[in-house]
């Protein structure tokens, strides 16, 4: 059974740091693309950043320039840092991988960023 369990969020300060990761277990080999979406009440699941398995990165236009994805193969985990937090960063951060043609999706970790 494929899970994916994510750490790291919290309440963070306007202008400060977040590192998320998240760990795959389950896989034989190894996912294909990992990446992290985020979602506020009221609105959909939109996309943070993607890492291919050769490790090709894609970000959302909001994030660009000041967040990082890479991840592990190794050990299997995807991580996020993200600098200058900004208060409408604040949602539900999910991970997700896609593996032997499906998505599976991480239960979210909350980011507040609030003063």
């Amino acid at each position: 059974q494929v899970q994916l369990v994510e750490s790291g969020g919290g309440l963070v300060q306007p202008g400060g740091s977040l590192s998320l990761s998240c760990a795959a277990s389950g896989i034989i080999g190894n996912t294909d693309n990992m990446g992290w979406y985020r979602q506020v009440p009221g609105k959909q699941r939109e996309l943070v950043a993607v890492i291919t398995r050769s490790g090709d990165t894609s970000y959302a236009d909001s994030m660009w320039g000041r967040s990082t994805i890479f991840r592990d193969n190794a050990k299997k985990t995807v991580y996020l840092l993200v600098n200058d937090l900004k208060p409408e960063d604040t949602a539900i951060y999910y991970c997700y991988a896609y593996y032997q043609w499906t998505n599976y999706w991480g239960r979210g970790t909350q980011v507040t960023v609030s003063s």
